[in-house]
């Protein structure tokens, strides 16, 4: 009787622990209580958003849906907490969303860090690129240093800017060392001296150094996400149409446009996926973004802020790896446009990470 063939075993679901840090109060919450009523406009948007917790545990249901056996882990501030989670679960691939630590950003480096010394598997940017990209004013030299364009910028170690600074207004004024457009308000555009100053006293006292200020590039708003290593793919790319924002206000992606659904703003603020560009600036797009990725070492998936000026040309803004994975953020816009669902991007992801599993010893 002839061998019967044997039946290939299917791999088993990666375990993938979904890592998030938060403490305190979550202020998306108390919004479940606000009456749109009662506001001094009328909202395009619901109110009611998607509090912290329900953003991962989109994330954690969808990568159940595509094959993972995921679950939600917050190291709550708790450095050994994390760490023995992580020993004693060893999951197959940590999907890293851990943000900040002791509500410092820059210690979002150091949990990557920490990913590496224990050798576990895990999603989106390493520790270097997490770091540089942090650092705004290092990683527009690096962008100039070699050909891609970025707006003229002064990086200020103190709260004043010599006379004879050559930067042409009107300017824009930031934290260089803040996430999420975190200082970006209303009054960084500045258009004069005394309010350029006034503003840099302000960044200075609020955010401390360095203070990064650039000049402001009036044209139109682009995000440029990318997916992916060998080689990584450029998304259809997203444009903020910024138009129907008041027009006492400066056409920026702020803090409250993008975080804050109790500001006008954040309701005039309306994006377009794909973007309406010709081809030709589609393609300096997708080569300015691409080069900034692999420049900043950027890894699995990142998300490149750019603007277009008037004539045309694209001023890459920052390099964001390990962008907002909310399902109707830019990034996932970008991917469903491209053909992609909300788990299969993920999942997209998790595979990339599960690729760096290290080779099992042979010893």
């Amino acid at each position: 009787m002839a061998d019967t063939p044997a039946t290939p075993t299917a791999a088993p679901a990666p375990t993938v622990a979904v890592v998030y840090n938060h403490v305190g109060v979550d202020e998306y919450v108390a919004l479940k209580q606000v009456d749109p009523a009662s506001l001094d406009f009328t909202p395009e948007y619901p109110i009611d958003v998607a509090t912290v917790l329900e953003e991962y545990e989109a994330v954690r249901d969808a990568l159940n849906e595509v094959g993972c056996r995921a679950e939600l882990f917050n190291m709550e501030d708790d450095v050994d907490r994390l760490i023995a989670y992580l020993r004693q679960r060893r999951p197959d691939v940590v999907f890293n969303l851990v943000e900040y630590v002791r509500d410092e950003s820059g210690l979002e480096v150091a949990v990557a860090g920490l990913y590496e010394l224990l050798e576990v598997p895990y999603t989106g940017a390493g520790p270097l690129a997490l770091g540089l990209c942090q650092r705004k004013g290092t990683t527009k030299q690096l962008l100039l240093a070699n050909g891609v364009r970025t707006p003229r910028f002064h990086l200020l170690n103190g709260p004043t800017l010599r006379r004879r600074h050559g930067l042409h207004f009107p300017m824009i004024v930031k934290p260089s060392r803040e996430d999420a457009s975190t200082g970006v308000e209303a009054d960084s555009v500045v258009y004069e001296p005394e309010k350029l100053h006034e503003r840099i006293a302000y960044c200075y006292e609020e955010y401390g150094a360095p203070v990064l200020v650039e000049e402001f590039i009036e044209g139109r708003e682009l995000h440029i996400s990318v997916l992916g290593n060998d080689p990584p793919v450029v998304l259809p790319l997203l444009e903020y149409e910024l138009s129907g924002l008041p027009a006492h206000l400066p056409r920026i992606i702020s803090y409250a446009s993008k975080w804050d659904p109790l500001q006008e703003e954040y309701h005039h603020v309306h994006s377009i996926c794909p973007a309406k560009v010709t081809r030709a600036v589609a393609r300096r797009a997708r080569d300015a973004a691409l080069a900034a990725y692999h420049l900043t070492n950027c890894r699995d998936y990142a998300r490149i802020d750019a603007r277009l000026s008037k004539d045309g040309k694209v001023y890459i803004l920052e390099v964001n790896p390990n962008p907002d994975l909310t399902e109707d953020v830019s990034f996932m816009e970008s991917a469903a446009a491209a053909g992609m669902t909300f788990g299969q991007t993920l999942r997209a992801i998790v595979d990339m990470a599960l690729d760096r599993r290290p080779e099992p010893s042979t010893g």
